[in-house]
């Protein structure tokens, strides 16, 4: 039986890295079972799930953290909530698949890549709010489920080590069509501020 758990907030918390050191920090990446592995290397429950250039393997393999969150679709309604599979790829970087069901033909509606604060917030501010998010308010407004995973310590972990990113979203395939029509949008997650003039 698959059990959910509900956590704080990210279209992403996502995560089974950790953030080690300082505010930044190197960041670790963890099987499911919850062992640690070297960051140079990236593991999951089944054998070889790193990328080609991280060890070997198919990057198709290792798409196993589990997220559920809804997003801030780009004309302002609440879409989702979309299911984020997800890994990482470096020790600044992740990336989710998102669908909008768990049914083995459910299409691929979305692509979200965490990325670490020090890197994302080195754009210019206007170009970061309009099209990144803050993990970390996200996680606060109480709307993620971290599915899959049953120790709590764990879900805390996931939660402070996604807080210390920033997402970014690009939705390819419109609801409602039959097909992706080649049109991308760059959803919010849901509690994004964005500045306002003074």
């Amino acid at each position: 039986m698959q059990q959910t758990v509900r956590l704080f907030s990210l279209a992403s918390a996502f995560i089974l890295v950790m953030f080690s050191g300082q505010a930044f920090g190197e960041l670790q990446y963890f099987t499911q079972d919850g062992a640690s592995s070297p960051s140079s290397s990236v593991s999951s429950q089944s054998a070889s799930s790193s990328s080609p250039t991280m060890g070997g393997g198919s990057p198709a393999h290792g798409y196993d953290i589990h997220i559920q969150a809804p997003h801030m679709m780009a004309d302002g309604t609440t879409g989702g909530p979309f299911h984020h599979y997800c890994k990482g790829i470096s020790p600044q970087l992740l990336q989710c698949l998102l669908f909008g069901s768990t049914a083995s033909n459910a299409p691929l509606v979305a692509i979200e890549y965490f990325v670490a604060k020090d890197l994302s917030r080195t754009l210019p501010l206007i170009q970061w709010h309009r099209y990144f998010h803050d993990h970390k308010v996200e996680i606060a407004t109480g709307r993620v489920q971290i599915l899959d995973v049953d120790d709590p310590a764990k879900i805390q972990a996931l939660a402070e080590a996604a807080s210390k990113t920033d997402g970014v979203i690009y939705h390819l395939w419109k609801k409602g069509l039959a097909f992706p029509d080649g049109s991308v949008s760059f959803p919010q997650s849901l509690g994004h501020k964005f500045p306002q003039p003074e």
